[in-house]
């Protein structure tokens, strides 16, 4: 039986990224979220020598409702998690896999010479992580 080809973070990773500014509220957050579809979003840098954030639903869940604060009232630079860990486009899955379980990761930027250039989750990975036809 053959076993399918593992492939690299970039053919598993999705491109489509949201960006927002860390000084927007948690309220315009969602908004954005809600419009794109989207569980996370990626803080913006703000200059070349900064790092990315990152903010997902669940940090909405546990920083914003769960301690009955307003998302009018909170800015996302408040609850996002910076620096974020990120990977290269060019790792294998497997290698991604092992730093998501070790540093109880669920998601990474894909970050190129300092460029974003896509988002991995272990959703990316299962479902588009085996080269099979």
């Amino acid at each position: 039986m053959k076993h399918p080809e593992w492939i690299s973070v970039r053919k598993a990773m999705r491109t489509e990224v949201h960006l927002i500014d860390g000084r927007e509220n948690v309220l315009d957050a969602l908004r954005l979220m809600r419009a794109e579809r989207a569980t996370s979003l990626i803080i913006e840098k703000r200059t070349e020598k900064d790092e990315y954030g990152i903010m997902t639903l669940s940090d909405i869940a546990k920083q914003v409702i769960a301690r009955d604060k307003s998302p009018q009232r909170v800015n996302v630079f408040e609850i996002m998690t910076k620096p974020v860990v990120s990977v290269h486009p060019d790792m294998d899955i497997r290698y991604c896999a092992r730093l998501f379980d070790k540093f109880g990761l669920t998601l990474a930027p894909v970050i190129d010479h300092g460029k974003l250039v896509g988002l991995i989750s272990y959703a990316n990975m299962v479902m588009r992580g085996f080269d099979v036809d």
